[in-house]
């Protein structure tokens, strides 16, 4: 989008609101990363969702009046960004992932995990198993990642597992926003612990990964986030230690794990040179997100054990 109206007191179509947005923006300090990372992007969310207009829109929508209403509205948000650092998401009550519209507060983190990209590409080159019936999303905040999955694969059966209560609230409130209820499972457990004989073919986890010094240094933005859902331990790793300890046990033979752990991948692949990693690439950004089959989970369990 672009636009080259002027204004002389306040905007009064789109495309002004966007100018208008993006320069605050712009000039204030707040830092972007949850869900975009320029101040463009962000005013289009801002300004779009104020405007009711869908977040895809083309530059037809420019001259798309704003009345005084929604002026005072995207006011009153842009001042709660600048002054308090609240990510936009929160202040709209909203975010999208893997083109789904979830609602979203401070009761679980804000969904942006790469892990969307390998969900709209099947899970392949992965995934070699049958066509999935079972997933688990472990640690699973308000359910992007399991939902998106039940979403795209109308076959497929979903748990969704986390510590938090109020974070597995947002999760059933997304549940029945889907209407994907009759195929969700949703589930109070640290980890594995709630779960009987059951076995998956994906096991999908954005597990709390940030490692106590970067926490500490994080913008402001992130501490308006669960603490619960950020930090783990001192090198991030301690919800993903549990997890390599336990998922192979519920993965089916041909089962495939997938762990998003950040920043925190070199500390885990010093933590385990013994393990065959796969690193996954992606085409829209993100990284530190592994694989591993079910096979390669026990191949490696067995080699500690003769160790």
């Amino acid at each position: 989008m672009d636009d080259n109206d002027t204004f002389s007191e306040y905007p009064t179509t789109v495309g002004q609101a966007l100018q208008y947005c993006s320069d605050a923006l712009d000039n204030s300090d707040v830092y972007f990363g949850h869900g975009t990372d320029n101040p463009w992007d962000e005013a289009v969310q801002m300004v779009l969702s104020i405007a009711d207009l869908p977040l895809d829109s083309d530059d037809g929508v420019l001259p798309h009046p704003l009345d005084d209403e929604s002026f005072a509205r995207m006011q009153a948000l842009l001042q709660r960004r600048i002054t308090e650092h609240l990510p936009l998401p929160y202040l709209l009550g909203r975010a999208w992932f893997a083109g789904l519209e979830f609602r979203c507060d401070q009761r679980a983190i804000i969904p942006r995990s790469p892990i969307a990209e390998l969900i709209l590409h099947d899970f392949q080159p992965w995934y070699s198993g049958p066509e999935p019936r079972r997933i688990l999303d472990l640690c699973c905040g308000g359910g992007c990642i399991g939902l998106a999955v039940a979403h795209y694969f109308p076959k497929v059966e979903v748990d969704l597992l986390d510590i938090d209560p109020a974070a597995l609230d947002l999760a059933r409130e997304n549940v029945a926003q889907l209407g994907l209820g009759s195929r969700i499972r949703v589930l109070q457990s640290n980890l594995f612990n709630a779960l009987e004989d059951v076995s998956y073919d994906l096991i999908l986890s954005n597990p709390p990964y940030v490692d106590a010094d970067d926490l500490a240094s994080m913008p402001a933005e992130f501490h308006h986030e669960p603490k619960l859902a950020l930090g783990s331990g001192p090198d991030g790793l301690d919800l993903t230690r549990s997890i390599l300890a336990g998922a192979a046990h519920y993965l089916n033979d041909t089962g495939l794990l997938v762990v998003e752990v950040g920043n925190s991948w070199g500390a885990l692949e010093e933590a385990y040179p013994r393990l065959p990693f796969t690193w996954l690439e992606f085409e829209r950004g993100g990284h530190g997100v592994f694989a591993l089959t079910a096979r390669e989970l026990h191949d490696y369990s067995a080699g500690e054990r003769r160790l």
